[in-house]
């Protein structure tokens, strides 16, 4: 609930201050996130213990979903008669607020227990299935991030039309609300997830090179394979913060080590595409750079995917 708030007041900032509320308001809505992103988790460990992987699934394609229907309605408020990008942008506020009296029920009568302060927030530092679950969150994130700022670059230089590349894109995300939730179910059907890890990662890297070097006019099936595979390894990556820890409680570091560590290294990767294609001017030494990122995530995935559960020296798991 307190994340919730913390969002919405940067939202609320993003929208009224021009460029130093949106750098500012841009900052605080982040913090907000990262709170919610990071307890989600743990609560769906604490009340769903034996569907984890399913209610991951959910919560994955609520996440993609949400994305695509902002990324497609944004644009379009802006373009309201007597509205600009402030408006435009400070519209989403509205199904925070919703979410925020939704979960004020939830909090009635809730106090923390400073008994269970220390054991509430286990340390995993020295864990290397931990550090595995983290890196293949990281990586898997910054081939996303790599391929929603840079595909609709990449396909305008190749010849498509601006509004064609956004459609491409949105067929990138739209259809990762099919993988997001299908694939935590069939991870959690097998021995571990480490099968559906390399399908979902073999679909990425077809789609991605395909999208640099496939023919154009096959182009929405280059964008459908990439989107799927995108999606489906984005979901097992979330719900490997619940499956490999066996407590609430370890669920939560998990889940703030995985995003923590896994986020700062996403971050990198579309800085490092946008330097080699400045400074190569193609997109060959792209295409070499994304598939060093999907063998980064297939040898960490190996590790994360297996069924083990992470240990803490705070804890007896």
């Amino acid at each position: 609930l307190i994340g919730c708030i913390i969002f919405a007041v940067g939202l609320i900032l993003r929208s009224l201050f021009n460029t130093f509320g949106l750098y500012t308001g841009t900052f605080i809505a982040g913090a907000g996130t990262s709170i919610v992103m990071v307890v989600l988790p743990a609560i769906i460990k604490k009340n769903f213990p034996e569907k984890a992987g399913m209610m991951m699934g959910f919560y994955s394609t609520a996440l993609c979903l949400g994305a695509t229907i902002a990324a497609a309605f944004t644009v379009p408020l802006e373009n309201i008669p007597g509205s600009d990008w402030r408006w435009a942008l400070g519209f989403w506020t509205l199904p925070l607020i919703i979410s925020i009296f939704m979960w004020v029920p939830y909090t009635k009568g809730q106090k923390p227990n400073p008994t269970r302060s220390r054991a509430s927030a286990p340390r995993l530092k020295g864990c290397w299935l931990a550090w595995q679950v983290s890196l293949f969150m990281g990586i898997q994130s910054s081939i996303a991030y790599c391929v929603f700022g840079w595909l609709p670059v990449m396909l305008i230089e190749r010849g498509m039309t601006a509004l064609a590349a956004g459609f491409i894109l949105s067929i990138t995300l739209g259809v990762q609300l099919f993988t997001s939730l299908t694939a935590p179910w069939i991870a959690t059907r097998g021995k571990d997830q480490r099968p559906t890890i390399v399908v979902m990662l073999t679909m990425a890297a077809t789609g991605l090179m395909t999208t640099i070097y496939g023919p154009m006019n096959l182009m929405w099936l280059w964008a459908t394979i990439l989107g799927l595979g995108l999606g489906g390894m984005f979901s097992i990556a979330l719900s490997l913060l619940v499956l490999r820890a066996p407590t609430p409680q370890l669920a939560a570091s998990l889940s703030g080590m995985a995003q923590g560590v896994g986020y700062i290294v996403a971050a990198i990767g579309p800085l490092i595409v946008g330097l080699l294609h400045e400074f190569t001017g193609g997109w060959d030494a792209v295409a070499v750079f994304y598939l060093i990122l999907v063998s980064g995530s297939c040898f960490f995935g190996m590790g994360a995917g297996q069924a083990k559960y992470v240990s803490s020296p705070d804890s007896n798991s």
